[in-house]
């Protein structure tokens, strides 16, 4: 089940689709590649907001990490666990999160 799109995230995917529809080969791929090169930062962009938005929800409105969790759907339309929005208010990343757990099963296993 996919929930109801929010009319922004819509509208990226339409844009997305827009590049897609260029039918000339040569400006597609130009297009799609300025596109891409910019994305790193329209990602990390994108990242600063959620973080700002959920530690407003949490600091602002006292809502718990669980309750921030459950708000955050993915295309599934399932929410993310407690811990995992925790970590987004604390900008890091699945992957560095996933790195720095990995950091510290190393060093117990050193003590």
């Amino acid at each position: 089940m996919t929930q109801e799109q929010p009319e922004e995230v819509r509208r990226l995917e339409e844009a997305i689709e827009a590049l897609n529809a260029i039918e000339d080969d040569e400006a597609c791929a130009q297009a799609v590649s300025l596109a891409l090169d910019a994305w790193p930062e329209h990602g990390k962009r994108l990242a600063a907001i959620r973080r700002e938005r959920v530690n407003r929800l949490h600091d602002q409105r006292r809502l718990s990490w669980a309750s921030i969790g459950a708000l955050l759907k993915r295309r599934d339309g399932k929410g993310v666990s407690g811990a995992r929005a925790q970590q987004i208010g604390a900008g890091l990343s699945g992957h560095s999160a996933s790195k720095r757990k990995e950091e510290k099963k190393a060093a117990e296993g050193q003590e």
